[in-house]
């Protein structure tokens, strides 16, 4: 929190909500045998692949805001479990394919059903998952997802003058 405001900044709120959303999903998925980075990965495929996608590891990464690094960690390890098909694509030798195997896609459904009802629980203040408020909270998150953020580069006799 910054010195001499009110009350907790928007920044230590995201923070929070990010936090807590993300530890009640870890329990929710976890009799599943899923974490909620997993569960973000895997529901995200389930998405693509019904839109008739099979995306490579990177376009997973850019649809999740995952770092590809771990995109590739999780599905190393949701293969290992028998809920992910990694192959190569016939396109382009270094991008790895990711596919739900029946058994993924058949753990995923029960997985966005739990988590479903954990997103109906927090909306519930708001109205529920389709009222008005929920919407615009939706839009207002868009709208900041959207904003690019790069960290300053710190101001002392080494950087200033140059370009980055």
């Amino acid at each position: 929190m910054s010195k001499g405001s009110p009350g907790p900044t928007p920044g230590f709120l995201v923070w929070r909500l990010a936090n807590k959303w993300r530890v009640a999903v870890d329990r929710a998925v976890a009799p599943l045998g899923l974490t909620h980075a997993q569960y973000s990965l895997v529901g995200s495929l389930y998405d693509m692949q019904r839109a008739g996608e099979r995306p490579s590891q990177r376009r997973l990464a850019d649809h999740t805001g995952l770092e590809a690094l771990y995109v590739s960690k999780l599905a190393r390890a949701l293969e290992s479990a028998g809920l992910v098909e990694r192959t190569r694509d016939p396109h382009d030798p270094r991008a790895v394919q990711l596919a739900l195997t029946e058994q993924g896609q058949a753990v995923t459904r029960q997985a966005i059903e739990v988590v479903r009802d954990l997103i109906q629980q927090l909306l519930e203040p708001l109205g529920g998952l389709d009222a008005p408020r929920t919407h615009a909270f939706t839009n207002e998150l868009r709208t900041l997802l959207d904003v690019p953020l790069a960290p300053s580069l710190p101001n002392d006799e080494s950087t200033q003058g140059r370009t980055p």
